[in-house]
């Protein structure tokens, strides 16, 4: 039978990462690529069997193919600290990667629950980040600082897992907020190259709410639809005025002399 080595990213995820590695106890690796939390995140991995790996936070795509480097085994399963596995999902996992027929990365559907309901639309799902089952060496990632890439190393078509599963991105609103300053901070390094205005950034802005809300059917999905689509407008917006904020540097210095 295949090994399966399973990497979870963390940083001060203490509230989460228990039920996430319990969800993953089937693998024969756990793997947890911590950036020095200080909420006892790397100790509740450790006491649970993880084995805990320290990398300086370099953007996204370095701390993800730290992570495959610390992963010993034929086949990586890649889930976040806010995701957790299925027994049903499990059972494909294991089936494929005893398979002589398997491809060699994977796609992982994955189902959302926010704010009391599982989301339906607004563009959560079929919710898909990177491939999420490849085999060791198959894939790895760019390295944008923030919603990374990946990188195909396998002739092979890219199969689609059928069972999902589930992810808890938040659990109070705070945390949509902490999540939208932090990630609009390491995307605005991914735009710096562009000329930026304030009237690009309230247009993208703009068009995130409208395509998260209107055309992925958020509207469907209730407050929830909204908030999500309103989160994608703020985390668009303030990534382009970031952006702008270090291209102008100097126009948000204090003034030299007083008013007028």
């Amino acid at each position: 039978m295949s090994k399966i080595s399973v990497y979870i990213i963390a940083f001060n995820e203490a509230e989460k990462v228990a039920a996430t590695i319990e969800s993953a106890k089937w693998a024969d690796e756990i793997v947890l690529v911590d950036s020095w939390s200080t909420d006892g995140t790397p100790e509740i991995a450790t006491r649970m069997g993880a084995k805990v790996v320290q990398v300086d936070f370099k953007g996204f795509g370095d701390l993800r193919n730290q992570a495959i480097a610390a992963c010993t085994h034929e086949w990586i399963f890649s889930l976040d600290a806010d995701e957790r596995c299925t027994p049903q999902a499990e059972q494909e996992i294991r089936a494929i990667t005893n398979s002589p027929d398997a491809l060699d990365v994977y796609w992982m559907p994955r189902r959302n629950y926010f704010m009391g309901r599982w989301i339906q639309h607004s563009g959560w799902y079929p919710n898909y980040r990177q491939p999420q089952l490849f085999r060791n060496g198959s894939m790895s990632y760019d390295m944008k600082p923030v919603h990374e890439g990946y990188v195909l190393n396998s002739n092979k078509p890219i199969g689609h897992l059928q069972n999902a599963i589930w992810q808890f991105p938040f659990k109070n609103m705070a945390e949509v907020m902490h999540k939208s300053n932090r990630y609009s901070t390491l995307g605005a390094e991914k735009i710096m190259h562009k000329k930026i205005t304030m009237g690009m950034a309230l247009s993208h802005g703009i068009w995130a709410f409208t395509k998260h809300y209107v055309f992925k059917r958020g509207f469907l999905d209730g407050w929830a639809g909204f908030v999500i689509a309103l989160g994608n407008f703020e985390g668009t917006f303030y990534r382009y005025v970031k952006a702008l904020e270090i291209q102008k540097g100097s126009q948000w210095q204090a003034p030299k002399a007083p008013p007028p």
